[in-house]
């Protein structure tokens, strides 16, 4: 049986529009749907009282989030198979467990909380850095589709150690799907203890290091099929604001994750933060164990 899409929703009108955007996924990707949103009135309130108190006004809030978070989606797309549940649990841990019997989760970058609009909420940024899959987050600057993008393209960032990745099979996924090409992108800089006033020497790093990095970038894509338009960019810069530059072209950014065995803490790496919290469009992090 498919695992399903999951998207967390809260009420919020950035939450209704992930719906939108989860279920032009789902579509895509013929995977049911599922919309998850996490309450804790019942560990407060407790069975016995909510028996005595008929249905308390908490349960009948978080039943209509879900309710009409659902009938979004199924108005959407009327094929897709959805789900909907109420989860007594933080939405981090939540949806930190949906991921594992999860395709990949859906979040928004923000809900009731109001975060500023260059910050990314505890609940994203937690699930970005702690799910066993991919996890996409949608900021409130895109078109809210993923079956219709307006750029009609697909990036991915590659790892300098230039090995088949699981962010770059997400990455070729995500581009056949759609039909779009994948613009598969490799940062490199000069460091500047490397450069020389030498005249015989002037520009040998800088080559050596860009021919580092088409390397890195081929051996990344040794494996691409025939039916996926890949273009393959090496640009010298900071990683960080050249996948965030690239994210203005693009309907998806993809990048990987590194999580290591036995580590706490947030494990997302810099540029992942970054592209997170600065992206104009959505981003998916992908896991990669290590």
């Amino acid at each position: 049986m498919d695992l399903p899409l999951v998207v967390g929703v809260d009420g919020s009108e950035p939450s209704l529009r992930a719906v939108d955007w989860a279920a032009d996924e789902a579509a895509l990707s013929a995977l049911p749907l599922r919309v998850v949103y996490a309450s804790l009135w019942e560990r407060y309130e407790g069975g016995a009282l909510a028996a005595d108190l008929g249905r308390p006004p908490e349960q009948v809030l978080a039943e209509d989030i879900v309710d009409r978070a659902a009938r979004r989606a199924r108005t959407r797309r009327p094929d897709l198979k959805v789900s909907a549940e109420v989860l007594p649990d933080e939405p981090e841990y939540a949806l930190v467990r949906e991921g594992r019997q999860a395709a990949a989760l859906v979040v928004g970058t923000r809900g009731r909380s109001g975060i500023a609009e260059l910050l990314l909420g505890s609940v994203s940024l937690t699930a970005a850095a702690h799910a066993d899959c991919p996890v996409i987050v949608l900021r409130d600057a895109h078109d809210k589709q993923a079956s219709h993008g307006v750029h009609g393209r697909v990036v991915v960032g590659v790892g300098e150690d230039g090995t088949e990745s699981p962010a770059v099979h997400f990455a070729l996924d995500e581009a056949r799907r759609r039909g779009v090409p994948l613009d598969a992108v490799r940062a490199w800089r000069c460091p500047a203890h490397e450069t020389t006033d030498h005249p015989l020497m002037a520009g040998e790093p800088d080559r050596m290091l860009e021919k580092r990095a088409v390397e890195a970038l081929e051996g990344a894509l040794r494996d691409v099929p025939e039916d996926v338009d890949v273009h393959r960019r090496t640009v010298e810069g900071h990683a960080r604001k050249v996948l965030v530059d690239a994210s203005h072209r693009a309907d998806l950014l993809v990048v990987g994750a590194k999580r290591r065995h036995g580590h706490f803490g947030l494990q997302l790496g810099r540029v992942a933060h970054a592209v997170l919290h600065h992206s104009a469009c959505p981003v998916a992090v992908v896991p990669q164990r290590v």
